[in-house]
């Protein structure tokens, strides 16, 4: 998308208006003294003006938006909008301010023919599918006497997970084994067995980190577990629970699970997810859970 520039809107800034102000007193003052020196430093101040609105107009006029994602976040917490814009111009353009709603804006730059990607906050409401309706872009450089602003209609959504609380101990692990020695590594000393490519469902803490500080590639290590080794999470389990506190106990599970390394399995009235552990394993549990409806 190109911001056109029937779609830019422009008004003086409070030190625009206080510089107005002086510029109008300047103008009387010089004509009622008629004093040429005055006349001509108001006049120049007041082009200096003109020109200074005219680039601050062109700071978003002609900018590319050229890529919009909505990263996922937990209810009531901040999330985070990456925006990814490109300057096809020769000039610089300064002092770009994002904004979503009343999160605390973030600020950019842009290189003559250069692109980046541009970060804003934005705040999660209540769990499922959130629509981000519009971005306030502006900009008040190069003087600080205009701002030039427009609002971003983009169709981004954002997953909005259950708030995370602790209110019930993990569930042990399903299948457990009776061997005294498989029990142990069921709770979460398995044993070291082999390291393999890393892979970016991984979790850093099987990172081989020393074995990459002395220049090999990075590994994981694979520690060997016994078939069976999981946990179930399910919602039947949590049914003394009102619903939402129960998927929040279940988002709490997952994070649990993941912290410790361990394989687990979901399952929702009419939905499931076997069991897995990694990146890709939480982002599917946490959003089956974002999106429950009984």
């Amino acid at each position: 998308m190109t911001l056109q520039a029937r779609r830019i809107y422009i008004l003086p800034t409070r030190s625009g208006l206080a510089a107005a102000a002086l510029l109008l007193v300047m103008l009387v003052a010089g004509l009622n003294y008629n004093n040429s020196l005055a006349l001509l430093v108001c006049f120049m101040l007041c082009g200096v003006a003109l020109v200074s609105m005219h680039e601050c107009h062109r700071m978003l006029r002609g900018l590319r938006l050229i890529s919009a994602a909505a990263e996922p976040t937990f209810a009531q917490r901040q999330g985070e909008l990456l925006l990814g814009f490109e300057n096809t111009a020769a000039h610089a353009r300064r002092a770009l301010r994002l904004r979503v709603a009343a999160v605390a804006p973030g600020w950019f730059e842009l290189a003559p023919h250069s692109s980046c990607v541009a970060r804003v906050g934005y705040r999660g409401l209540a769990r499922g599918r959130q629509r981000i309706d519009r971005l306030h872009l502006s900009s008040d450089a190069p003087l600080g006497l205009f701002r030039a602003w427009t609002w971003l209609h983009l169709p981004l959504e954002a997953f909005i997970y259950p708030l995370p609380l602790s209110l019930q101990p993990l569930p042990p692990p399903a299948g457990e084994p009776r061997n005294n020695d498989r029990t142990r590594r069921l709770r979460g000393e398995e044993e070291w067995a082999w390291l393999r490519p890393f892979q970016d469902s991984d979790p850093p803490r099987r990172v081989a980190w020393k074995a990459y500080a002395r220049g090999a590639q990075l590994l994981v290590a694979h520690y060997d577990a016994p078939a069976g080794a999981q946990r179930v999470l399910a919602l039947q389990s949590l049914r003394a629970l009102p619903l939402e506190r129960a998927l929040s106990q279940l988002a709490e599970w997952v994070l649990e699970c993941e912290r410790r390394g361990e394989n687990y399995a979901l399952i929702l009235p009419g939905k499931s997810v076997p069991a897995a552990h990694g990146l890709a394993q939480r982002r599917a549990c946490l959003e089956a859970l974002a999106l429950y409806e009984p």
